[in-house]
């Protein structure tokens, strides 16, 4: 099967590549306090937008086209979902915060053993029961959901359809309000 840069395979690679890169460097220990607090917030934003997006349409996708998918996009979610704590929990503290590198750790941890699942598991099974044209559909789906998606993560917010789609772009509109006010890199 041939893909393409925008397919969703790709587009989930991709972003997944791109967090391991920010996690080496924040696994370095380079770059001083306010250098690691970039990151962090960053990585939080790109990690919310991702996850929203992969609510909105790959676990759906996942829901209809592979055999157990309720099973499968159950545990995404939950995993998903404890993800968020963390990262809710780091949203304000500093690095000189004794919990800062202590949740940091936790949220690479958590995000690795979530990314190794998807690649290994939920992402082959998409792939092999998806036509290329829903693949390229799908991939283009979560490009444009990231492009409006929140900054930050609501533990509490609604992690499937219809819901989500609704109220994801207003969350994401006071999301970039309060970053734009609070000096937040995302």
């Amino acid at each position: 099967m041939t893909t393409t840069k925008h397919d969703l395979v790709s587009v989930i690679t991709e972003d997944h590549r791109a967090f391991e890169r920010i996690f080496k460097e924040l696994e370095s220990g380079k770059g001083g306090d306010r250098h690691r607090k970039d990151l962090v917030d960053h990585v939080i934003a790109e990690l919310v937008r991702h996850s929203v997006a992969e609510e909105q349409h790959m676990y759906p996708a996942a829901r209809k086209h592979i055999p157990n998918g309720d099973d499968v996009v159950g545990h995404e979610l939950e995993e998903h979902a404890e993800a968020e704590r963390v990262m809710n929990d780091l949203i304000g503290l500093e690095p000189k915060d004794k919990r800062f590198d202590e949740l940091v750790s936790k949220l690479i941890e958590d995000v690795r053993h979530h990314i190794e699942e998807e690649e290994s598991d939920l992402l082959p099974k998409l792939q092999a029961s998806c036509s290329p044209e829903d693949l390229r559909e799908l991939g283009k789906k979560v490009l444009r959901a990231k492009e409006i998606a929140p900054t930050r993560p609501h533990p509490a917010a609604p992690d499937q359809p219809p819901a989500n789609r609704i109220l994801g772009p207003g969350t994401a509109f006071i999301d970039k309000i309060r970053d734009a006010l609070e000096g937040r890199t995302t």
